[in-house]
């Protein structure tokens, strides 16, 4: 869809203004200087050429001085138009998120579930949880927190199991002896 433009007096179609021989405001010298910005900016002036027009913008008296000076410029930026099979290019496009891995969530989950099975599911979470963090690191899958949990709940379990076995047989030595 394209808007019109505003009307700008050095485009002759008045709405009952004055022609190209009516004096020139401050507000329609920085229009014609807007239009010569956009021109330079689009490549269509060179340097030296946009510095004279942007002088006797500013000096000008009259619309018609104006007109002459923008006469060769489309009225502002030319809008571009994407075509039916526009292509948007990867580098403009979010980045994918990465999967994440789902021997990490099977190790957060086992680590979780020691709780309930006490401890049972310690060694399948330690498992896992180094499994994953292999796995995450060679293909770059998501899931290192989960892992870690699974991991570290894991070992907390197995620890427990090993001071419950490291005590029950120091109780059984002092009691046989």
């Amino acid at each position: 869809m394209s808007y019109p433009t505003p009307w700008q007096p050095w485009q002759g179609q008045g709405q009952g203004q004055g022609g190209p021989s009516m004096l020139a405001s401050h507000a329609d010298r920085e229009r014609a200087v807007d239009v010569l910005r956009a021109g330079f900016g689009e490549g269509r002036l060179e340097q030296a050429e946009f510095e004279k027009r942007v002088a006797r913008a500013y000096t000008a008296r009259t619309v018609g001085e104006l007109a002459g000076l923008v006469g060769d410029l489309p009225q502002g930026p030319v809008p571009m138009t994407a075509g039916p099979g526009a292509v948007v290019p990867q580098t403009f496009l979010p980045a994918p998120r990465p999967m994440t891995n789902g021997k990490a969530v099977g190790a957060m989950v086992c680590g979780l579930l020691t709780v309930v099975t006490l401890g049972a599911t310690g060694i399948p979470a330690v498992v896992l949880g180094h499994s994953a963090r292999s796995e995450m690191r060679r293909t770059g899958e998501s899931g290192d927190g989960l892992a870690m949990t699974g991991l570290v709940l894991g070992w907390l379990s197995v620890a427990g199991w090993a001071l419950f076995l490291m005590l029950a047989m120091i109780a059984a030595v002092a009691a046989g002896g």
